[in-house]
């Protein structure tokens, strides 16, 4: 009877001792969980706002530096001999180059895919492809301005010059490498009548863009602004020659 007593005793104890054990265990695992997840937020927060501090140091520097080059400039124009018409020359080059912002009349295109027809709405000889804006209509609509003389067009913003691409990749656009949707706006600066008159005559681009359904306006503007190719133009095979 003893005996079994003892066990009982023991028994109890130790299923005590297990248990608290077990609390304890539990509890430090969640304190350690909670301090673990403290340090990562804490570190994520440190790495935030380092990079956001080497951004804004960067960013600063090369304000600074722009605004130095621009005082050099500035100085070695004053007393040399004809370098105010370099400088001036420049500045018309890289206007020409699609190198800086620019405003004037012109026209503004606006271009939006046909919404009112689905895939389940066509007939099976139907396309619904042709009721899209594609890249070839860009280029078409990019070239009519140019043979009217324009001397400035973006499309979405994007600066359109000599290297440009315009380019289909999939369901958008590609235009400098940076991908474009429907609706896409052309702004362009030139004479505004003889851009009109191009763009809107019987038998135009736009005229056959209307009759898919696809949704075009053209806008005779008097200030038009447009803004600079913000890429790198290289030229790898072309050199100087005197």
């Amino acid at each position: 009877m003893k005996k079994s007593r003892k066990v009982l005793t023991i028994g109890i104890i130790v299923f005590i001792l297990t248990v608290a054990i077990t609390i304890e265990v539990r509890t430090i695992s969640k304190a350690n969980i909670g301090n673990f997840e403290i340090l990562v937020d804490n570190d994520l927060r440190e790495q935030v706002l380092k990079l956001r501090g080497r951004y804004e140091t960067t960013f600063k520097e090369l304000e600074e530096k722009t605004k130095e080059l621009e005082k050099i400039r500035s100085e070695a124009t004053k007393d040399v001999s004809g370098a105010k018409e370099k400088e001036d020359q420049i500045k018309k080059n890289n206007t020409l180059l699609g190198l800086t912002n620019v405003k004037g009349e012109g026209v503004e295109i606006s271009l939006r895919d046909n919404n009112q027809v689905s895939a389940d709405s066509l007939s099976i000889n139907d396309d619904i492809s042709y009721y899209l804006v594609h890249d070839i209509d860009l280029r078409s609509l990019v070239n009519e301005l140019k043979n009217a003389g324009a001397e400035a067009i973006s499309i979405n913003d994007e600066r359109v010059v000599s290297s440009s691409s315009i380019t289909c990749e999939g369901t958008v656009i590609s235009i400098n490498g940076k991908k474009i949707s429907s609706p896409f706006k052309i702004k362009a600066i030139g004479l505004a009548s003889k851009l009109y008159g191009a763009l809107t005559r019987p038998g135009g681009y736009v005229e056959s863009l209307n009759r898919t359904g696809i949704k075009t306006t053209v806008t005779q503007l008097d200030n038009v602004e447009i803004a600079k190719y913000n890429g790198v133009i290289n030229s790898k095979y072309m050199k100087y020659s005197d």
